[in-house]
């Protein structure tokens, strides 16, 4: 058994907060009151039906705040394929540590997730993982675009959803049938909107200074707003559930914005980096800043805090991207897009988003747990007798240190590195288990 205690709790499903003990049996919650003593718990686990309750461990929460461990819906673990990266392992440490309980898996992966084999194969190992994993499988087979994969087989081998993230689906007739059977199997699709015929280099915004100073075209905003404005309108049509990933442009929030009016199963999430930075980053810290979609304007920034202000949008995801430091040594166009990001991202959240008044902590809690696993329909993001027991624990007056070093995950390629933070995870729990621990 665990014993929480002196912890103030927030619970954004049930809208609750306060100060609460929590008491867990195995990978369960069973009990969240205002003071649990050691002799109920003795009680509790001296009745017949809970003799396998184990003995006692009790964690003191003392000045720490207790929210529901955080959900990611777009974490790249870069297995199969590229351990020197990541593997499930290693992305768990770093998901952990930043007080993630359950992560959802792109489908980018090698060979990409587009059978119930590949499927299987990266859930088995997924299952000695110390935190929840599921993963996606594609909307297309081996990513190309072309040919639907088999999302029946793929739903029964247990995918959370589809996506073919790092890559748009150009074809619009496929992706209309696909989000048809998404809605048919309540699967999800999510769906990496930049259109190549409007990107010269991709990572950096075009008409940019970083852009002009590297002499490169750069990936012009018409990329991702095209896109999402075809995608949203087969949303309408189909009524399928759909998610507009890592949204950079202020079109494309109010392009969002305007959809969800009518199909309210239309949701969009935003990474810490695209509401933390500007298209500037890439001037002083290079290729470490370059994802895809590229950081835009001081103007699609605050959109996107507005976008998020106001419901639009609703999910917070760190799209996780680890690369090895030689892959971001190489000359701009040539290198990798993608950042880290799992163990940054509470820290970005709480500084951009709560410390500068936009939103309280009750909603950031929200936008990184029950949001989340709401549009996945997982068995997260709450605190309530009977739940999971899934939880983290953080002190938001403490401040830490990004440092190169230091990162649970087996890659460092993050613009913050040497920043002071806000917001320190102290612990994790997952399914009744301490995985991490400051």
């Amino acid at each position: 058994m665990l014993l929480i205690k002196n912890g103030y709790v927030i619970n954004p499903k049930r809208h609750r907060e306060g100060y609460q003990d929590i008491l867990i049996s195995g990978d369960r919650i069973v009990s969240v009151r205002k003071s649990i003593s050691e002799d109920f718990c003795r009680r509790y686990a001296s009745e017949p039906a809970n003799r396998a309750a184990g003995e006692l461990t009790v964690l003191d929460a003392t000045g720490l705040t207790i929210a529901p461990g955080f959900v990611d819906t777009h974490v790249h673990f870069r297995d199969p394929g590229w351990p020197e990266k990541e593997d499930i392992f290693s992305g768990c440490a770093a998901a952990a540590r930043g007080g993630y309980t359950s992560v959802v898996m792109m489908a980018n992966t090698n060979p990409p997730t587009d059978s119930a084999a590949a499927l299987k194969s990266i859930l088995e190992k997924a299952d000695q993982a110390p935190i929840h994993v599921y993963a996606c499988g594609t909307v297309t087979k081996k990513l190309e675009g072309v040919d639907p994969t088999l999302y029946t087989a793929l739903a029964a081998a247990g995918a959370a959803g589809f996506t073919d993230d790092g890559k748009p689906v150009m074809d619009e007739t496929l992706l209309k049938f696909a989000l048809q059977q998404s809605k048919k199997l309540h699967r999800p699709i999510a769906l990496h909107e930049e259109d190549p015929a409007y990107i010269g280099t991709a990572g950096v915004n075009a008409g940019s200074a970083a852009a002009a100073k590297l002499g490169l075209k750069g990936a012009d905003r018409e990329a991702e707003i095209s896109l999402i404005r075809r995608d949203l309108q087969l949303a309408i049509e189909t009524g399928a559930p759909l998610l507009i990933q890592h949204i950079s442009t202020a079109e494309g929030v109010e392009l969002v914005r305007k959809a969800r009016r009518e199909n309210p199963k239309i949701h969009a999430e935003a990474t810490p980096h695209h509401f933390s930075l500007t298209e500037d980053a890439v001037l002083t810290k290079g290729t470490l800043a370059k994802v895809n979609p590229p950081l835009r304007t001081e103007t699609d920034r605050l959109a996107i805090i507005e976008g998020i202000c106001d419901g639009t949008i609703d999910i917070i995801a760190t799209d996780h991207a680890p690369h090895t430091a030689a892959e971001k040594a190489r000359p701009f166009p040539e290198a990798p897009s993608g950042m880290i990001g799992l163990e940054t991202a509470f820290s970005l959240s709480f500084r951009e988003l709560v410390l500068r008044g936009y939103i309280t902590l009750p909603r950031l809690v929200e936008l990184l747990s029950c949001n989340p696993a709401s549009f996945y329909n997982l068995p997260a993001g709450r605190i309530e007798t009977g739940g999971a027991a899934d939880l983290v624990l953080f002190d938001e007056n403490s401040e830490w240190t990004v440092e190169a070093d230091d990162f649970a995950s087996r890659s460092s390629n993050s613009p913050f590195i040497g920043e002071d933070l806000p917001g320190v995870i102290y612990a994790a729990v997952c399914g009744g288990k301490i995985v991490y621990r400051r």
